[in-house]
């Protein structure tokens, strides 16, 4: 699995080359990573083998999952990158077709 986020309003460098600002703010709002991933009941874990952030590199995310009709959401709490208080996110994906099982 590999998961990548961005924050909304994103700057976008002014030229080719980014200044030294423009690649702070760049990394400061967004997260990266991939690994494989293992299941529980109402969660999935992922088991993090590269990341944007080395720290996470050989940790396990947990992330608690939510499947409604056609729609999967995955929560989870975790220090915001940018100001390290914690933070509640949320993906939700919306399947577009049959009903998930």
């Amino acid at each position: 699995m590999q998961v990548i986020g961005t924050a909304k309003g994103r700057i976008t460098p002014a030229g080719p080359t980014s200044s030294h600002d423009e690649r702070v703010a760049l990394y400061d709002t967004m997260f990266a990573y991939a690994g494989t991933y293992s299941m529980e009941a109402g969660k999935v874990i992922h088991h993090v083998d590269i990341s944007w952030n080395e720290v996470w590199t050989g940790t396990d995310q947990a992330r608690l999952f939510e499947v409604n009709g056609n729609t999967l959401t995955l929560t989870t709490r975790i220090a915001d990158p940018a100001s390290g208080t914690e933070a509640r996110y949320a993906v939700v994906w919306e399947k577009v077709g049959p009903t998930l099982k």
